[in-house]
């Protein structure tokens, strides 16, 4: 079994604004301006679930499109979700505080019949690691430690 473990350190610094640290990397997800405490310093939380969905389905794309006999010129996805601001702002107990649906459009450039690109694309929806994530019936498994962490 080949497991690799990925890791993101998440740090409240100012308002609604959070620093993610990965690896060397560091960037910042935030609240537009026009939501109390946001100051639009990056996207936002469910801005960049989208964004890791559409990501994680390229690179796949580009990573498998020549073993599964794609010829992949250009490929982009629009990734849109909906949320219903009563489910996390708790003013309507029957509506989920989450994302009820995700659409993905796929707009491919290859030179492949209409049916190679439509299994070309069941493939990247089955395959994709952070899609399966969302729709697999992942657990989130909590722990809490105390600390002082100054602020």
């Amino acid at each position: 079994m080949a497991i690799s473990h990925s890791k993101a350190i998440t740090t409240s610094t100012n308002k609604l604004q959070v620093q993610i640290n990965v690896r060397e990397h560091e960037l910042f997800i935030d609240e537009p301006l026009e939501t109390s405490g946001g100051q639009n310093t990056g996207l936002t939380p469910v801005e960049t679930l989208l964004s890791a969905v559409g990501g994680c389905k390229i690179i796949m794309a580009k990573s498998f499109a020549r073993r599964q006999k794609i010829n992949l010129k250009a490929i982009s996805i629009q990734v849109d979700g909906e949320l219903d601001n009563d489910g996390f702002m708790q003013r309507d107990p029957k509506v989920r505080a989450g994302l009820p649906k995700i659409w993905c459009t796929y707009h491919i450039d290859a030179d492949n019949t209409d049916e190679e690109i439509a299994k070309f694309v069941e493939f990247i929806d089955y395959y994709c690691p952070v899609a399966d994530t969302l729709t697999g019936g992942t657990t989130i498994e909590t722990k809490i430690i105390r600390q002082h962490l100054g602020e």
